[in-house]
């Protein structure tokens, strides 16, 4: 995943911190003597994909480095419903302050993640590539484009910086499909290939020519992709295809798998990240010394 100029990790701890504690955690300072410690786990009530430990582990770190945080899973690891992700441990004041903004990162990301997996299963081993897309949570890009790979899905472009993609607004503004190719083309940085979206059948050839490496295939049914793979062969013939094929728009898990039967290289699915539900995990606290 390429780095980008997101919120980095500690702003965006500090914020979701600022966010839930303010000035203090009035419940806990009139209730919980500064001086108990307690211990707590964190657990998957349903079987999911982890994901996001390492932010959950530095929440704790920012909240008190007397917080001592176990992982007993690692990234992307298929949780088994009972089974322990975190171990944590320290003042009982601090683990309340952290639990549910630790808890809030480890459930979206997990969701993120555990629904990428259910994409990824539903084409198969030798299926289309998943990716996701740049329809993600504000500041939340490299976590969610993070969960996306530990769902076993593959990240398209981090941002506008990083690839390629010519749409129909960048069209209409050059004036030709053909033009904004062929300038793409021209300046495009050593290594960065050109994808262009395309809506209808009749756009495929004009781009071909102009000399897309990609081509978006744009909110079409599954005849209609069949059709395009064929058009881009018939292109290339009689050698190899040279263009790689991304279908995308409105594809869900009810549609995915005759997609996947079009003979497209990729499949690109917005609600990886912009519809994942949230997943079942939940942090038990245990008696010290248990």
């Amino acid at each position: 995943m390429s780095p980008g100029p997101s919120l980095s990790l500690c702003q965006l701890i500090d914020l979701a911190l600022a966010e839930d504690l303010g000035p203090g955690d009035v419940t806990s300072r009139l209730t919980v003597p500064p001086e108990r410690l307690g211990r707590a786990q964190v657990r998957a009530r349903r079987e999911l994909v982890i994901s996001g430990l390492a932010v959950f582990e530095a929440v704790f770190a920012r909240v008190d480095p007397q917080v001592e945080v176990r992982l007993l899973a690692q990234e992307g690891e298929l949780l088994a419903p009972g089974q322990v992700a975190v171990e944590i441990a320290g003042p009982a004041i601090s683990l309340l302050a952290g639990e549910r903004v630790g808890l809030n990162f480890l459930i979206r990301l997990s969701g993120v993640a555990t629904w990428t997996r259910q994409f990824v299963q539903a084409v198969g081993p030798v299926g289309p590539t998943i990716l996701d897309t740049r329809k993600t949570t504000p500041g939340w890009r490299a976590l969610e484009k993070a969960a996306v790979t530990h769902g076993g899905g593959r990240n398209h472009r981090f941002g506008l910086f990083d690839g390629i993609m010519i749409k129909d607004n960048h069209i209409a503004a050059v004036g030709s499909l053909e033009e904004a190719v062929r300038q793409a083309k021209r300046g495009a940085p050593m290594g960065l290939k050109v994808e262009v979206e395309v809506d209808s059948l009749g756009q495929i050839e004009p781009a071909l020519r102009a000399g897309a490496d990609i081509l978006l295939l744009d909110n079409m049914s599954p005849q209609t992709l069949i059709e395009a793979v064929r058009l881009v062969e018939s292109f290339f013939a009689p050698g190899p295809r040279r263009a790689l094929l991304e279908a995308s728009g409105g594809i869900n898990l009810t549609t995915i798998e005759a997609v996947a039967k079009t003979g497209v290289d990729f499949i690109s699915v917005g609600a990886l990240t912009h519809s994942a539900p949230a997943v079942d995990l939940g942090l038990d606290w245990r008696p010290e010394g248990d």
